[in-house]
């Protein structure tokens, strides 16, 4: 008998999905991996594309053993309920929403201050839509009776570092907040929360809790590292917990480009987190603002796409695309800083060859 005591010892990798470079862009970390913006196509981000952002590696979870459970002091009792059970027992319902990391451009961010930021150095990517298939949080939590005091709802992760973060009951009892199940009409993927995730319509993607395994609700207003210590906006006025992203918009080609002369159209998306975005405006080598074409006019926790015509001519090019949301705000040309380095929304100048 051979004597492998020394064989090497082999580890699962820490995501389970295939991330093939011509669709994702790695930021370095090992666990997270965003779109390219060149390969993002229509309403629905594809699974094989989606971004992925993880603390820890992708838990391997056994739907049969698995079972959530919602406890506190803020419901009347614990309730228990396994992955079959919630297949059967409650409605299904499916939304069309975006998920953005409240972290998205923070290397553009660096570059525009010239300055270092701590957490990951995402390009563009870290933005997606799906369609999330599941139960609405608060059917679930209506079994177990929310007591009149109840004021935080907490979803926790079975991850390694233990993903978690409050919402307001109101945000918990939302139309649009699920537990979802499943995403563009399969099940959900490990990478994305199987057997069980919450999507938090318009907020930052840390709300959207993946693999939970036990909500929370409580009397008295929850703190996680998630809300004081990541996830936040450091600034000279204090810190505050990130909820939803500002608007901004993204131009649906490599950095830099490199484009063949001749007319095309130049695609894109804009989203304004829980507001809808209005309008997108873009120009060229810095003329004059001119609008862009709404193709589908998104809404709140939902990106609009848009798109303009385009004949260059041979050379070297910028474009600046600008969205605003239904409150009037804008683009800015530059983002306030914060420690962190979240919630980059500048319009950026895109440079563009044409050849």
């Amino acid at each position: 008998m051979p004597d492998d005591s020394r064989a090497p010892v082999r580890t699962p990798p820490a995501i389970v999905k295939p991330i093939p470079a011509e669709l994702m862009e790695d930021p370095g970390t090992g666990l997270d991996y965003g779109i390219r913006p060149d390969r993002m196509i229509g309403d629905i981000t594809p699974v094989d594309r989606f971004f992925v952002r993880n603390h820890a590696s992708t838990p391997r979870v056994d739907a049969v053993t698995w079972a959530l459970r919602i406890e506190g002091d803020g419901v009347r009792r614990p309730v228990t309920y396994t992955y079959d059970e919630l297949w059967r027992c409650f409605p299904l319902v499916s939304v069309v929403r975006t998920i953005e990391c409240a972290g998205n451009r923070r290397r553009l961010f660096a570059e525009e201050l010239g300055r270092p930021f701590t957490g990951v150095y995402w390009g563009r990517g870290a933005i997606g839509t799906a369609e999330w298939t599941g139960v609405r949080l608060r059917d679930l939590l209506d079994t177990a009776g929310i007591t009149p005091a109840a004021c935080d709802v907490m979803p926790e992760g079975l991850d390694a570092a233990r993903g978690r973060r409050p919402l307001p009951l109101a945000k918990a009892l939302a139309d649009d907040t699920l537990l979802a199940l499943g995403m563009n009409g399969e099940i959900l993927p490990p990478d994305h929360g199987f057997p069980a995730r919450v999507v938090v319509s318009g907020w930052l993607g840390a709300a959207s809790v993946k693999w939970v395994g036990r909500i929370v609700v409580s009397e008295r207003p929850l703190r996680a590292p998630w809300t004081t210590e990541d996830y936040v906006l450091i600034t000279a006025a204090g810190t505050a917990p990130i909820t939803g992203t500002p608007v901004a918009s993204l131009v649906e080609l490599p950095w830099a480009a490199r484009l063949p002369a001749g007319p095309r159209i130049v695609r894109g998306t804009a989203y304004a987190g829980e507001d809808r975005v209005r309008s997108v405006d873009h120009r060229v080598d810095g003329g004059p603002w001119r609008p862009a074409v709404l193709d589908t006019p998104g809404g709140p926790g939902l990106w609009a796409r848009w798109h303009f015509r385009w004949s260059p001519e041979p050379g070297d090019h910028t474009i600046e695309v600008r969205a605003t949301d239904d409150r009037g705000r804008a683009q800015p040309a530059a983002t306030p800083w914060n420690a962190l380095g979240y919630c980059h929304n500048s319009v950026l100048v895109h440079p563009v060859t044409v050849f």
